[in-house]
């Protein structure tokens, strides 16, 4: 298998008042990657610029950071013709990795726009690197720029930053530094939402497991749904008793504590998201904690109950 290592960068509207701003937030002008094979060895580059269809005028941020005028994109392929080459040189057997969770999402925002079938019909397995890198060298929680994990890891920095195959080589770079145990702790892109309880994605990792739900019509669908507000234990499989009742501080992440005989304390947590077809659906990740955790929850929960009985008295 190989590794397909890209980064994207993309232009927007200098207004927010065009038309297509909520279809494509951000039109792709450059695709910059790297194949890798199975020993993190470069076997093949790729290096596109991309002439606008949809925004002709460059953002002043975007020109600011990749240095690159509108003009200079004047005579380069559409959308079209790169994301064909893109995917053709990329083979058919092969993972992504990208620095962070986006790339993935805007790519098919933008192959959406120009009618062209997406890269998979469910959630998509990828690497991103930037959580492992988290999970390689610091806490697992801390999301670091690329540039910090260059001078993290000793890295020569060959080329300037902020250019889709520049951020991609160092991508690459830092894969390479990845211990291949770590690979275990791959990542879904949900630009498409399972459309069926068949297409629905559950996995267990190291300490934690990941659960992302069909599609439902509305939120309260969700919260009804058995399956996802259940609370068993992922390594025996048994139902276990409920410490810390569902509780919400926003409306849009749930959590809850049970407590497994045999594995102690577990904490849930399902996170409401609304698809691109406008429906509903739901993340929900489970994982073992330490009583100061769950003291923590408790205190989360405390500030949740008096947030909604100041709201209820204020009628807001």
């Amino acid at each position: 298998m190989n590794y397909i290592v890209f980064d994207l960068e993309w232009n927007q509207s200098n207004t927010g008042k065009d038309e297509e701003v909520k279809t494509v937030p951000f039109e792709i002008i450059e695709i910059g990657a790297l194949k890798l094979n199975d020993n993190f060895e470069i076997t093949g580059e790729f290096n596109r610029l991309i002439k606008p269809q949809i925004y002709h005028e460059m953002h002043h941020i975007t020109r600011k950071l990749i240095h690159l005028q509108i003009e200079e994109l004047e005579n380069e392929s559409f959308f079209i013709d790169v994301i064909h080459d893109f995917l053709t040189w990329c083979g058919t057997d092969y993972m992504f990795c990208t620095w962070g969770p986006l790339d993935l999402t805007e790519l098919q925002r933008n192959m959406r726009y120009y009618d062209i079938p997406l890269l998979s019909d469910r959630p998509l397995k990828f690497y991103d690197v930037q959580k492992l890198f988290s999970i390689g060298f610091e806490d697992k929680k801390s999301r670091r720029t690329l540039e910090y994990a260059i001078d993290f890891l000793n890295i020569g920095k060959d080329i300037p930053f902020h250019r889709a195959f520049s951020d991609a080589y160092y991508t690459a770079k830092i894969l390479a530094h990845i211990d291949k145990e770590l690979l275990s702790n791959f990542s879904f892109d949900v630009f498409v939402a399972p459309a069926s309880k068949k297409e629905e994605v559950y996995a267990v990792f190291d300490n934690y497991t990941k659960y992302i739900s069909r599609e439902f019509d509305s939120k309260q669908d969700v919260l009804d749904d058995r399956e996802i507000m259940s609370t068993k234990c992922y390594l025996c499989r048994k139902n276990i008793k409920r410490k810390i009742k569902w509780f919400t501080p926003n409306g849009k992440h749930y959590y809850s504590v049970g407590y497994c005989n045999s594995h102690g304390f577990m904490k849930a947590k399902v996170r409401i998201k609304k698809s691109e077809n406008d429906k509903i659906y739901a993340i929900k990740t489970t994982k073992f904690i330490s009583e100061e955790d769950v003291l923590e929850i408790k205190e989360k929960q405390g500030r949740a109950r008096q947030q909604k009985k100041e709201r209820n008295k204020y009628g807001r």
